[in-house]
């Protein structure tokens, strides 16, 4: 299993990190569709995306916009786009309001509110599971398997780190957990005001889960030094993390 790392950072891209977006060519399953989706193109491998969306904030759903040129530099027969039904509604009529992108785009909109899983990727060979998260708006986080290699990945972004029991369990065991790690440790404020999560809650919540791995993601903007997340007090916590960056090819 492959995910390449599209867009690693949040709110808004900087000169090394776009917006996020992540993807998973064998399946063609993109996670967000932030401004890192004009890369998409050149990695697509199926005649079928879908597009699962976290919530509806810009930085997660402006790559929606591109889809007239990812599609006619790469053509395919359907584009699915999953989220919660507010959140589609939300997108459809904001974002694609004529005055702002006059140019519909035909896509599949599809709710995921009352199914407690989905089935995607080549042949519905992935069942994806959502559950809500605490943010601002609200977000969701998925679980994605595949049952052909018993491969399971959890994408968690724009969340405070949930260590209930409840969500522990769902994430329990997975692969590869994708979390977002907005701030470091110095700014935990910012991050329980604005619905984000710290270095050391998102290590906490990969080792209270007994995930295989951690990869931290959604990185503050204006974090550009060569450690934006603190990896060493992260480590200290889970071992096995690392902090993704735009380029990265994430295999699990």
């Amino acid at each position: 299993m492959k995910v390449h790392c599209l867009g690693t950072t949040g709110y808004h891209p900087n000169d090394h990190r776009h917006t996020s977006c992540y993807f998973l060519p064998a399946d063609g399953i993109v996670l967000d569709a932030g401004s890192g989706m004009f890369r998409l193109p050149p990695l697509i491998a199926t005649d079928r995306l879908d597009i699962l969306l976290s919530h509806a904030h810009l930085d997660h759903v402006i790559g929606l916009t591109y889809l007239h040129d990812i599609l006619y530099t790469r053509p395919v027969q359907k584009v699915v786009v999953w989220g919660e039904a507010a959140k589609l509604k939300a997108v459809q009529e904001h974002l694609f309001h004529e005055l702002i992108f006059p140019a519909p785009i035909k896509v599949v909109w599809e709710p995921i509110d009352d199914r407690k899983q989905i089935k995607i990727g080549v042949g519905g060979a992935v069942t994806a599971a959502w559950q809500h998260q605490q943010h601002p708006g609200g977000s969701v986080a998925y679980r994605l398997h595949w049952r052909k290699t018993n491969k399971t990945l959890v994408y968690a972004t724009d969340t405070s780190g949930d260590l209930s029991p409840p969500s522990l369990q769902w994430m329990k065991g997975a692969d590869l957990l994708m979390h977002e790690c907005y701030f470091r440790d110095d700014a935990k404020q910012w991050a329980i005001k604005t619905g984000h999560s710290w270095t050391t809650r998102a290590a906490e919540v990969a080792r209270d889960a007994d995930v295989s791995r951690l990869v931290l993601t959604h990185i503050n903007p204006l974090a550009t030094g060569p450690d934006p997340v603190d990896l060493n007090l992260a480590t200290s916590i889970f071992k096995n993390t690392q902090v993704a960056s735009d380029g990265d090819v994430i295999e699990f």
